[in-house]
Order: C-alpha cells, then structure tokens, then sequence
C-alpha cells in the first residue's frame, strides 16, 4: 500500500541569528519523529533539499530589515498555507529593532567604512506588519517544547496550546522566590511572555523580558516598581528596549522614559 504524502514543511530565514531554527534541530529524538512526520521541504540550516510549495507549514525566522525581504515575505506567505513566526526578530523585529529609535544613516555611517555599500530600510519589523501571520512563537530563542507543540497542533488541525501568561506564573509552578521582592532585583517577568521555564529568575537574576509582552501587560506599573527600586530613568527605557523593543506595549514604554 503506497504511503501516505506527508505535509510539506518549510523553513525561511529573514534578518536573524540561527537561535531560532537551531532550536528544531535541537529537538534531536524528537526530530526523527517530526522527519517522519512531514516533508523537510525546505530547510538551509538543515538540508540542501528545495522542493517547491506549496507549504502546509511554513516556519519564518528574522525580522525585515531590506526592500528585498519585504518583497521576499509576500512570496513566501503565496505559498505557505499556514505561515508560523518564531522568535523575537520574526515577532516583534528583533534586537536589531534599536535601529527604529535611532538615525539610521549616521548608525550607517559610524559603523561602516562605505555605508553607500549598505542597502537597508531605515526600520526593522515582524513579520505580521507586512503579511498576515497565522501564529507568532515567541522567544530569543524560542522554547523546544513550545515549537513541537506547535508543529504537532498544525499537523492535527488544531490551535496551538501555548499560554499566554508572564513569566512570573511559571516562577510559581516551579517554587522560585520571586527575585523583586526577596532580593531588590529589578526583574521583567510580570510583563514578559511564559516560555522559557523562568529560567533567569531561577538563577536569582531578574527576567530581561526574552519572550516579549504577556497578554494585557502592565508595563506602567512595573516601570514605576523599577524607578522605586532606584533604576534611572534611562535604565527603564533599557529595560524595555532589548529583545523585544518594537514590541508594542515595549516600545511604547521605553519611550515614556529618557535616554
């Protein structure tokens, strides 16, 4: 009995760092399964197998940052029939993102010797400002079990299964003492996106917000929490201006705050 075609996956790269699609080839086991699952169609970091479209399921990875991503993105969502951002760059621009508050030309110009060489827009954006996305997976990096959750929901048809709540809910579940209040740390967490298992907080350092804002985050609250704590003004910005500053309820924060 001939076997049954399995769906077509794909994996694109934008203006990023690997972490992200370095994270499927981390699943390892669990790798063989998703192989076994579906078609590894297309995948730079993996194979140099290219199949054409259409996807099933398209995974983006990287921010857009060149007129040519711009136009490259359309081409890629014609083809995808379920298009999946993950990480920081693909979710919210990245930390290259920092460029959105800043000159870009003389950026240009203090960093390259011949900034004329240099063909880039003047922002870097997610994905889903340019093309509509069907899901974001947040993360610098995104987590393990969160991808295979979200590769093995769109193989069933389903939503993905991933909470939308902060960070400060996973330091519960695993019994760690919030750093804010036990240790005067100036910590993200009760804004930032679960995911990462409060890996930070576990090591009695503040969260720096990795994952991006959390469903209806209270960022005016926390920002005055910090000024108390003695965090300049400036500091604040920072803090909200990292990984995920074009995010809106980010940046729209750290603007609130001086340099």
């Amino acid at each position: 009995m001939p076997r049954k075609r399995r769906p077509k996956l794909a994996v694109w790269k934008f203006a990023s760092c690997d972490g992200c699609q370095l994270t499927l080839l981390d699943c390892e086991d669990e790798l063989l399964a998703i192989a076994d699952a579906l078609q590894i169609a297309y995948f730079r970091e993996a194979t140099s197998a290219d199949v054409g479209g259409p996807y099933e399921v398209s995974l983006v990875e990287g921010s857009i940052t060149t007129a040519d991503d711009a136009e490259r993105i359309r081409r890629v969502r014609a083809v995808s029939r379920s298009l999946v951002t993950i990480g920081a760059c693909a979710t919210a621009g990245g930390i290259q993102a920092l460029r959105n508050f800043r000159d870009h030309a003389e950026m240009l110009r203090v960093v390259y010797a011949r900034p004329d060489y240099i063909d880039s827009l003047t922002t870097s954006t997610a994905i889903a400002e340019h093309v509509p996305v069907d899901f974001e997976l947040r993360g610098c990096p995104i987590d393990k079990r969160q991808l295979l959750e979200v590769l093995s929901a769109y193989l069933h048809g389903r939503r993905p299964a991933i909470a939308s709540h902060s960070t400060c809910v996973e330091c519960k579940m695993r019994g760690t003492v919030c750093v804010m209040v036990a240790h005067g740390t100036p910590c993200m967490g009760p804004v930032t996106h679960a995911g990462c298992g409060a890996l930070c907080p576990s090591y009695i350092r503040g969260c720096y917000g990795c994952y991006g804002p959390a469903e209806a985050p209270n960022t005016a609250a926390l920002a005055r929490g910090f000024v108390q704590m003695g965090v300049s003004e400036g500091g604040v910005r920072r803090y909200f201006h990292t990984f995920n500053a074009n995010a809106g309820p980010f940046r729209q924060e750290g603007l609130s705050h001086g340099d």
